[in-house]
């Protein structure tokens, strides 16, 4: 038995997975999202604590005897944020998040100062890339940055609650822009330009490797491993996206998935690393030995519609997308266009002051044309991600919450012009991704553990729809460009 700790930005979920791929039971904790200014995003590490203290509880009231028979725990988390630590181990202030945009002039500067940033890291300097944090927190927070003895990302600070060891993976280690992506090594010269070392660094692991061991005190509190003397080794894990891909058994070049998550991704698995910055493309290392990936990522996809249907009353997720379900293709094509930045962009426009647009309203549009507009308009920004991609070998998987609409999957596959499949356990996502990388880390074979779970549906994009999707897709582009001036005025 596995047990795959996913800590995203809205929920920490827990996944225990049996060595016949059954997914055994889920628990999950909600995540509060702090934003004390405008641009910041922020969460307190004892949230994430207490999350993990709830989903042991859950499943101990449920699976104690599956608890009893788990060997390794594996990590999947959100990526980029900045956990900083003293000297003791003590957090010294909020964590700084993926979806922060604070730094844009520390990344500025960080450029500057290093003319080969994007060869040695893969990508851009982006405020949600977690070097440029800590640029900002060396300038405005001086006395903290002074304290700092070491910096871990999310998910490795939940490794450092379990086992009181600092070590991260490649997979995360990438999105720091600290790694040398290419040697899958800390580079010296990235450190140095934010007044670090590697000292501030934790031990690098590949995400199928062990990593640590769980406390033994933690471990007889859960009840974990008891049946096999209570020592659970704990998996290097991966970022979440990374996580996802092993779960879904996409380890081979040119597979790739679409997340719906609270940001959305595309992501393409490589045998090689394939920089691509010029179109804010991020290159990264796989969670896996000798492989790496491509991946376009922005900032707002199912938490728009989140928002959308709070902002402006339409209920839940869910009850948004059935109204946006209602229009017809006339209507599709007489509704508001939206810009769906609502915390900046990442791919391909790399702009963190880029906001949120809902353009061409009329007298005649109600909540089912916004609603529309919304979904729409996510969509509209992938497949703007998906063109700076090399492209996929066949269908994309559909991973994230907002894998549960079939009519957003046929939509999407539509605006894509790419086939989707929708395979059992895709919303479990990064979890069932952590809880594979537990059971290579625990001796499993990776051609037995990662096989791609069954397809349930699989969608075929409809050739006849293509046209107007186009013409949405070149208006949307054009009023991005449009606008884009007066987003830092």
């Amino acid at each position: 038995m596995y047990l795959g700790l996913d800590l995203g930005t809205s929920e920490l979920k827990a996944l225990l997975l049996a060595d016949d791929h059954r997914i055994v039971a889920t628990a999950g904790a909600r995540l509060e999202l702090g934003r004390p200014q405008p641009l910041w995003a922020e969460q307190a590490p004892a949230q994430w604590a207490d999350a993990l203290h709830t989903v042991m509880a859950q499943l101990q009231a449920t699976q104690a005897e599956a608890l009893a028979q788990v060997r390794a725990i594996g990590l999947s988390g959100q990526m980029h944020g900045a956990v900083l630590l003293d000297a003791d181990g003590q957090v010294l202030r909020p964590a700084i998040l993926w979806n922060d945009g604070r730094s844009a002039a520390q990344c500025a500067a960080l450029t500057q100062a290093v003319p080969a940033l994007a060869q040695i890291t893969g990508n851009l300097a982006m405020p949600g890339f977690t070097a440029p944090k800590l640029l900002w927190v060396r300038e405005h927070e001086p006395a903290l940055f002074a304290r700092t003895a070491r910096v871990l990302l999310p998910k490795d600070w939940l490794r450092f609650v379990l086992s009181g060891e600092a070590v991260s993976d490649m997979s995360d280690a990438a999105g720091t822009l600290w790694l040398d992506v290419a040697r899958r090594d800390w580079s010296d010269t990235m450190l140095a330009a934010t007044g670090l070392t590697r000292a501030h660094m934790p031990r690098l692991v590949e995400g199928s490797a062990v990593s640590a061991w769980l406390d033994p005190a933690l471990a007889r509190r859960w009840g974990l491993g008891t049946a096999h003397g209570g020592r659970v080794a704990i998996a290097g894990g991966g970022g979440d996206n990374a996580a996802s891909a092993v779960g879904m058994g996409i380890v081979r070049p040119g597979q790739g998935f679409v997340s719906l998550g609270t940001s959305g991704v595309i992501f393409i698995a490589g045998a090689a690393f394939a920089p691509r910055p010029e179109r804010a493309v991020h290159a990264f290392c796989h969670a896996l030995p000798g492989r790496w990936h491509q991946m376009s990522v922005m900032l707002s996809a199912a938490s728009a519609v989140s928002w959308a249907a709070r902002a402006f009353g339409l209920g839940d997720e869910a009850a948004l997308l059935a109204q946006a379900a209602t229009l017809d293709e006339d209507a599709r094509a007489r509704a508001p266009l939206f810009l769906p930045y609502l915390s900046g962009e990442r791919s391909p426009h790399n702009d963190p002051h880029a906001q949120g647009v809902l353009f061409g309203l009329g007298a005649g549009h109600g909540p089912a044309d916004i609603a529309y507009a919304v979904v729409e308009g996510v969509s509209l920004g992938l497949r703007d991600g998906l063109d700076t991609l090399a492209p996929p070998d066949d269908a994309l998987a559909l991973v994230g919450g907002g894998a549960r609409s079939l009519w957003w999957a046929q939509l999407l596959a539509d605006i894509l012009e790419v086939p989707l499949t929708l395979a059992e356990g895709g919303e479990a996502g990064g979890a069932l991704g952590a809880a594979r990388l537990a059971w290579l880390a625990d001796g499993g074979d990776e051609a037995h553990v990662c096989v791609p779970p069954p397809v349930r549906q699989r969608f075929e994009p409809r050739a006849e729809r293509s046209p107007g999707h186009r013409a949405r897709q070149a208006r949307f582009r054009a009023l991005y460009e449009a606008v884009r001036p007066l987003f830092a005025a």
